[in-house]
């Protein structure tokens, strides 16, 4: 068996005004600095053999949270970088559904058809979190692997896991800051814990539905 954390990293300053952040590389804010805090004082009694991360500002501050509460190495990787978002990179949500109505309604309702104009799909995100599941599975078996990610990438690896459409990818809560438990076994693949943000106390805020 594999157990994996997936954490998403703490709140950046772009979202708590909504901003499609994608490829786009804003830091954390100051109550994300305070969430990935409390979120190493977590996992500081946590046993982890190896700990991923998205290569970005914002999860790469945040696994340094546990990095150092640890005293382990941070991996970084781009098969769980978020999704590239294309020309909503860097927009608002208001700012989306006023110029991408018909797109914006189908990434509520039907995000498994969306293709991101000059970004990517949802299927390529599946495509590489599921290779990178089996990359964990082949290395760590036996073993406690941390990974930290954005939004749409850890609700693509719950669908993978779970081998249910992408259909469902909404069916997922994914809070800044908060972290998931997943067991990898041989025959099936068993959520423990999801979406737990307990942790954060009053530094909690919940995702934006659109995010």
């Amino acid at each position: 068996m594999v157990k994996i954390y997936i954490i998403r990293h703490g709140e950046s300053v772009w979202n708590p005004i909504g901003r499609y952040q994608g490829l786009l590389d804003p830091e954390l804010s100051e109550r994300g600095k305070k969430q990935v805090k409390r979120l190493g004082e977590y996992f500081k009694e946590v046993e982890i053999h190896a700990l991923y991360s998205s290569p970005l500002k914002r999860t790469m501050q945040t696994a340094l949270a546990i990095a150092e509460a640890k005293g382990i190495e941070i991996i970084p990787d781009r098969r769980v970088i978020e999704i590239d978002h294309g020309v909503w990179s860097g927009m608002l949500v208001e700012e989306v559904q006023r110029k991408y109505p018909e797109q914006f309604q189908r990434w509520l309702e039907k995000p498994h058809e969306v293709v991101f104009e000059g970004g990517e799909s949802l299927w390529q995100v599946y495509e590489r979190v599921r290779e990178f599941l089996e990359h964990l599975k082949e290395k760590h078996w036996g073993q406690t692997v941390a990974v930290v990610s954005h939004t749409v990438p850890i609700r693509a690896m719950y669908c993978a896991l779970l081998n249910v459409d992408l259909s469902k990818f909404w069916s997922f809560g994914c809070d800044n800051a908060s972290y998931s438990l997943i067991h990898m076994e041989k025959g099936r693949n068993v959520i423990i814990q999801l979406n737990i943000t307990c942790h954060l106390g009053d530094l909690y805020v919940e995702a934006h539905r659109a995010l």
